[in-house]
């Protein structure tokens, strides 16, 4: 598939790298299972998607750019046959977009086939792939989970759990991973606790492990917990083994963007409901920075439930102002000049009935790059909206994130760059304010435990010198 500029989902918002699900079940073919739990991860990444499956013999891989229904049919699903099964979908943070980084990597070893899918980043895939490069290895693709895959691929020990424990230790970032072996799935996360991963029981006793627990529900999945940090959960039809590998870190470092922006809010994150979380966000939100005004509305959906919480603090109604197009999805269909310069419109229309005349508070979820904000203002306006005061559920953002979400670097981030007050003047509302960081942590429940880096810079693991994702790129062009 050609490669063209992804512009309609390319807003204003931090994208992740993806979601991951692994499948064991003593009686079922899996690719189905695997297909639909796909199906409820897709926000986590729409660039491309993979499942790869075994049935005890021999594993089978199919994967492609797009969006998980583009990607499979009933004719690609059929050939996949097995009871053990791993699946992918996949935003770009390391190596860029194309099909040779698209996951599961599936490769043939003396131990029999492995399939790796990884959501995360590495900050030291770098170091890591020139040591595989002066061990003589080939290298196909750009991405850090290929390293992961070819390093867990040479590992020495009895069994894939002790060659991943013996693997873990080299690899510094976030990472989960679930891993395809001949007869069973197996999950791991980093020591930090960077990125979610939970497992739950199927009805037929076989057991499921997937980045958000959504994924878990839409297949009818009970006793659902989460993989503890640095743990190696294995799952074998209707047997579950769990063994804490690493030590976790004294100071875990959970994404705060999980109840942000990227986590459905029908899922759970550290035990908490991240709906439930996301309206106290929008409270604590009208208790900092209050104004008076006529209706508020929410960017949505994300924003929605904050909305819904500043409303309700603040007694201000809540309306609907802007519509999202939700079907239209990522494209690789380059736009028109005239409908590239509509830009925010071609994903938005506004509700004029509910607008003419308003003084609105337009919640957001954060401001990443700046170049949303000021068109959807202007949307209002254009509508009739007489004062648009625009609050933000989320501190500045000011440092880029390391650990798998695409914020680009610090000077592509606008609140790196500028003050408040110029930050209001470039988006053009009446006025502008952010969530506190305290107060966010006091919506979240907890004072610690979360890595808040992008808004503070205190990276709980070191980075090193900044790196950009296509990095790998320059050889394999």
């Amino acid at each position: 598939m050609a490669e063209h500029l992804q512009w309609t989902d390319d807003f204003d918002s931090p994208h992740e790298e993806c979601g991951v699900i692994g499948v064991s079940s003593p009686t079922e073919e899996v690719a189905q299972l695997v297909f639909f739990g796909l199906f409820s991860l897709q926000h986590r990444g729409q660039e491309a998607a993979g499942i790869a499956v075994s049935d005890g013999k021999q594993a089978r891989l199919h994967k492609d750019d797009g969006l998980v229904n583009n990607v499979f049919d009933a004719a690609s699903l059929a050939p996949l046959k097995g009871k053990n099964g791993v699946g992918h979908t996949r935003y770009s943070t390391t190596g860029g977009s194309g099909t040779r980084n698209a996951q599961p990597f599936m490769v043939e070893t003396i131990h029999g086939p492995l399939a790796v899918a990884h959501n995360g980043n590495l900050v030291n895939a770098q170091e890591l792939r020139a040591e595989l490069l002066g061990r003589g290895f080939g290298l196909t693709a750009s991405s850090d989970t290929e390293v992961m895959t070819l390093m867990l691929a040479s590992a020495g020990g009895p069994t894939w759990e002790d060659r991943l424990a013996r693997t873990l230790p080299a690899w510094s970032g976030a990472y989960s991973l679930v891993l395809l072996v001949e007869n069973r799935v197996i999950a791991v996360r980093d020591p930090w606790g960077f990125r979610p991963l939970s497992v739950g029981q199927l009805a037929d006793g076989g057991w499921v492990v997937a980045s958000e627990t959504c994924a878990l529900e839409t297949l009818g999945c009970r006793e659902i917990s989460e993989v503890a940090a640095g743990e190696i959960v294995t799952l074998e039809g209707q047997k579950i083994t769990r063994r804490q590998a690493m030590v976790p870190s004294v100071q875990s470092a959970r994404c705060t963007f999980e109840f942000v922006y990227f986590s459905r809010p029908d899922s759970q994150w550290d035990g908490r409901s991240v709906h439930s979380v996301r309206q106290r966000f929008g409270e604590q939100l009208a208790r900092e920075h209050s104004v008076e005004a006529d209706v508020v509305v929410p960017v949505p959906d994300s924003s929605i439930p904050a909305a819904v919480g500043y409303s309700r603090e603040s007694g201000i109604p809540y309306n609907d102002g802007l519509i999202k197009n939700r079907y239209i999805g990522r494209t690789f269909i380059e736009p028109t000049s005239i409908m590239r310069e509509r830009g925010v419109a071609m994903k938005f229309n506004a509700l004029g009935e509910n607008l003419r005349g308003q003084r609105v508070i337009l919640i957001d979820d954060s401001l990443v790059r700046g170049t949303t904000a000021g068109p959807l203002v202007q949307l209002l306006r254009d509508a009739g909206a007489v004062e648009v005061h625009l609050r933000i559920t989320s501190p500045p953002i000011k440092h880029a994130c390391h650990f798998g979400v695409d914020m680009g670097h610090d000077n592509d981030l606008i609140a790196a760059r500028m003050d408040l007050e110029e930050l209001r003047q470039v988006v053009g509302a009446d006025s502008l304010a952010f969530l506190s960081l305290d107060g966010m942590m006091l919506a979240v429940g907890r004072e610690d435990g979360y890595c808040n880096a992008c808004f503070t810079g205190a990276y709980p693991v070191s980075v090193g010198a900044p790196k950009r994702k296509d990095a790998f790129e320059g050889v394999l062009a």
